[in-house]
């Protein structure tokens, strides 16, 4: 039968990465320019142009050139120029599960303004998938998906490296989600460039061609070849018609045609064999030699999946959902807004940007951008929490009293030590000459208060010495309002908030003489340091290591969290350990203790350590580097110079947490070095678990046999995890998405700094700003439990760190919603829930949860003025309206609610 070559035109364009952002954009407008000419002037003799799966690029277009929109949609609205569906080319592991899905919503939602959009799931160069990308693929109603990493082991250059028993035989593939979902999968096996720059000239298409069907002839399981005419950044090629015309003339066996997606797709499959190969789950190049999977993008610039952590848990965990609730309590959603922050936000998540890989300049501005989101976000949610509290009846407040709102925006009920600045008493300056109003704070009684809660139940609380601060109000309806306020910090434990709802507290004045009720100070009855509540007991050792002990069932993990140095001789895409020079401990170096603070609520413990650690790699590095000697083949080994590096460690244990969070602060000093720290579980096991996208996969401890790489490093989100029949320990982690598990102890390694000093691709780009050099923080906690992570429901805590409540002190006044509310009354017991919003095109509130296990879940959820339905991750509406569902085996459910 007669082969079709379908010759695809496209670009693939990374933002920002080896040149910043307004470089790149430069040369992106050269080749928009070019190609709007090329369509005029070819007519139907130049098809179509992929333009690589992103919308973004039209808004980095429009920006410069607005006058050609209208030229742009009508290509569009040809299918000539095919857009979307994703609105960036994230990197799939180190953005959040919602953040993927709202990547393909806006993209999308940005389509329908263009009047169509490419439905093909296109990674083409992510570095490796993540296992559920079939399931959201199908419920966005796209069956195919095209990647070029994952499968099939590539090498320096994204040449193809053979290698027996490699996972498919084929370019195509059926790709499966752990819940059964499947996709067409389609890997470029020659590479996105197996097409690029095809000659018009005889001789040179013969050499070309020869050589490039028998390639793709290798893999295809059909007679429809593939062929990407583009590459990074690849200008047009505008002699495309007359390369064609070339190629049918010497090859009359084949049919030669400028093609699209959707016409490659639709030829491919009505010829597919019967029977592909199955490819279970995540993608990430785990049957290699391991020198070429780019995982350690995971560690590179740490600082960045920091501020990408803390900006995403902002805008999902609580800027969304408290909007969402705003909105079933009367008020408006700020859709545009909030689409705003996230697309800020995901100007951040292209793989070149967030995995760190670029040139110092890109990374510079995506800090700024972060800046920018966290700014966004603090307004949005100080701003929309207190129009949830104006709408809630406070009047009832006790004479003299002072109401505090404590929202809880997540899927599960919360009890968490708050400590929060409440102002207690408050003079503006129009009420008083701004001089007088500090004295007249200073001098006036502070009355002792009790704090009750909703109920009138007196509970313990502490209280700082109060402060005169000044601040001041913005209101809707007249010009700013500055003050001076005496301010107290009042600490105390909030139990009992509902999920998706609130509390009500309040401070209330006593009749008693006035006197501030301190931080009491819990006695320490061993010479020991150690902490302790009611789930775990927490012994220290004098090198800072410690052993956790598990209250209920007695079980103990010992001497937890040493640190490790090791030489780093790689670059911003994977580790390598300097030759020579075994790994630098803190084991048996002594620390210095101090307590910061001991009381009922909270203990505080600050240790510090400091260890000599070479000062760099030594000079053969800088020679490997300038004569672009692959990592794999470096030999360069650590600088005899050493320099002192100074650990500084905080923990914390407050009444409610399941077990310590640690804070480490470093003044890195030294380059070329990965610092981890590590957690000797003692527990035996084959495989572990850790936190992906809507996944808590299991991964194994011990890579495949093709294995060559001594590192064997993963992703993960929140947290990795391991366990026996009996325990399991638990890491949760803000923005630290690098670990390995150590099997010969069980022992869990995450990586809190990682310094290095080239980008590492196709030349040498010196990245200097990637040592990391000075104040670096990293912070962590560690969960005990029983059994595994999803049989114990530990996930639940390790999702949880680092996402507050919101707490706001409202004004006393009437209103229509009482002291405590749940706005949704969930069931969902053992579902990870992921997020609450309003869906993107109409007022309904989407909530949505996974299933991190094989066995089917029950989920009720309800709010008496709203029918509820089950929907897509598009936020769709299917036919099924009930008070009770269920989520099948790893399955992601959405539901979504309309006011009756």
């Amino acid at each position: 039968m007669k082969k079709t070559a379908h010759i695809i035109s496209h670009s693939h364009w990374d933002r920002e990465w080896y040149l910043p952002f307004e470089k790149h954009r430069y040369y992106f407008i050269k080749l928009m320019n070019n190609l709007i000419d090329q369509f005029k002037k070819e007519g139907n003799n130049f098809k179509s142009f992929h333009l690589d799966g992103q919308t973004v690029l039209l808004e980095d277009y429009f920006a410069v050139h607005p006058e050609n929109r209208e030229v742009v949609k009508q290509l569009i609205e040809e299918k000539k120029l095919y857009i979307g569906p994703w609105y960036v080319l994230q990197d799939a592991f180190l953005t959040s599960s919602e953040a993927n899905i709202r990547n393909l919503q806006i993209g999308l939602n940005d389509t329908k303004a263009y009047g169509h959009a490419a439905k093909i799931g296109y990674f083409p160069d992510t570095f490796g998938i993540y296992g559920q990308a079939p399931q959201i693929l199908k419920q966005a109603g796209i069956d195919t998906a095209a990647f070029g990493r994952g499968v099939k082991p590539t090498g320096f250059n994204n040449t193809v490296s053979d290698t027996p028993n490699f996972e498919s035989p084929y370019s195509e593939m059926v790709w499966q989600s752990p819940d059964g979902s499947s996709v067409l999968g389609i890997l470029f096996a020659n590479w996105y460039s197996n097409g690029n720059e095809i000659p018009a000239n005889e001789e040179e298409a013969r050499a070309f061609w020869d050589k490039k069907l028998q390639d793709a002839e290798k893999y295809a399981s059909t007679n429809q070849l593939l062929f990407m005419n583009g590459c990074d950044h690849q200008p047009l090629q505008k002699t495309i018609p007359e390369a064609i015309e070339t190629a049918t003339k010497l090859y009359p066996d084949y049919t030669f045609k400028h093609s699209s997606f959707d016409e490659y797709t639709e030829a491919l499959k009505s010829s597919l064999p019967e029977k592909l190969q199955v490819i279970d789950g995540e993608l990430r190049n785990q049957r290699t030699d391991g020198w070429s999977t780019l995982v350690n993008t995971a560690s590179s610039r740490i600082y960045l999946k920091q501020w990408n952590n803390l900006c995403q848990t902002l805008l999902e965990k609580t800027a969304e959902p408290l909007a969402a609730m705003d909105l079933l309590a009367g008020g408006t959603y700020p859709r545009e807004y909030i689409r705003f922050m996230w697309k800020s936000l995901m100007k951040n998540h292209p793989h070149d940007s967030i995995c760190g890989c670029s040139v110092d300049e890109v990374h510079r501005e995506m800090v700024t951008r972060f800046e920018t989101v966290a700014q966004m976000g603090e307004v949005f949610v100080k701003e929309k929490a207190l129009e949830l509290a104006e709408k809630i009846d406070t009047s009832q407040t006790p004479e003299g009293g002072i109401p505090l709102v404590v929202i809880n925006t997540t899927g599960w009920e919360k009890n968490d030590v708050i400590t929060e600045v409440v102002d207690i008493d408050k003079v503006y300056f129009s009420q008083m000459h701004f001089e007088k109003i500090p004295g007249y704070l200073k001098d006036k009684e502070t009355p002792s208060y009790k704090l009750i809660d909703d109920q009138g139940m007196t509970i313990d609380y502490q209280l700082d010495e109060p402060v005169i601060e000044f601040g001041y109000d913005l209101p809707d309806d007249k010009f700013r309002q500055p003050f001076f306020a005496k301010r107290v910090k009042l600490s105390f434990f909030a139990e009992g908030i509902p999920s998706f709802g609130y509390k009500t507290f309040y401070l209330v004045p006593e009749k008693a003489p006035a006197q501030l009720i301190e931080p009491k100070e819990l006695e320490m009855e061993t010479s020991g340091i150690e902490m302790e509540n009611e789930y775990v007991h927490v012994q220290f050792h004098e090198d800072g290591s410690f052993d956790l002990m598990h209250k209920e069932t007695g079980e103990s993990f010992h001497r937890l969290g040493i640190y490790e140095d090791t030489g780093d001789i790689g670059n911003e895409y994977m580790y390598k350990e300097a030759k020579g020079h075994a790994p630098i401990t803190t084991k048996g170096v002594k620390a210095e203790f101090t307590f910061l603070e001991r009381t009922s609520l909270r203990t505080v413990l600050e240790f510090t350590q400091t260890i000599s650690i070479p000062v760099s790699a030594d000079e053969c590095l800088a020679i490997e580097r300038n004569q672009l000697i692959w990592h794999k083949e470096r030999e360069a080994g650590r600088s005899s110079e050493m320099t002192a590096i100074t650990l500084r460690t905080v923990v914390t244990l407050t009444k409610g947490m399941k077990g310590p969070a640690f804070k480490l602060t470093i003044d890195n000093q030294a380059k070329d070095h990965r610092l981890r720290v590590l957690f000797p579980t003692g527990l035996k096991a084959d495989t572990h678990k850790a936190d992906s996208i809507f996944e808590i996969v299991t991964r194994p401890n011990t890579p495949e046999k093709e294995w060559e790489n001594p590192s064997f490093c993963h992703h993960q989100q929140r947290f990795s995890s391991l366990a026996d029949d009996q325990m399991g320990l638990t890491v949760a982690t803000d923005g630290l998405q690098e670990y390995e598990i150590l099997p010969e102890d069980g022992t869990i390694a995450v990586t809190v700094l990682r310094a290095t000093a080239e980008l590492g691709d196709w030349g040498y780009f010196p990245t200097p700003e990637a040592q990391c050099l000075g104040l670096q923080t990293a912070e962590w906690q560690v969960l005990p439990h029983e059994k595994d992570v999803v049989q114990s429901q530990a996930f639940v805590d390790a999702y949880q760190f680092k996402v507050p409540l919101v707490v706001v002190q409202p004004n006393i006044h009437e209103g229509v919603w009482p002291k405590t509310h749940q706005f949704v009354k969930t069931e969902a017991n053992g579902l990870a829930w992921s997020s609450m919003k309003a869906a993107e095109d109409r007022d309904d509130v989407m909530i949505r949860w996974f299933n991190p296990a094989e066995e089917k879940v029950s989920l009720q959820a309800s709010n008496q003025d709203y029918q509820s339905y089950k929907s897509t991750v598009l936020e769709e509406k299917t036919n099924q309206t009930e008070e009770n569902y269920e989520a099948g085996k790893y399955e992601i459910i959405t539901l979504g609610f309309y006011k009756k």
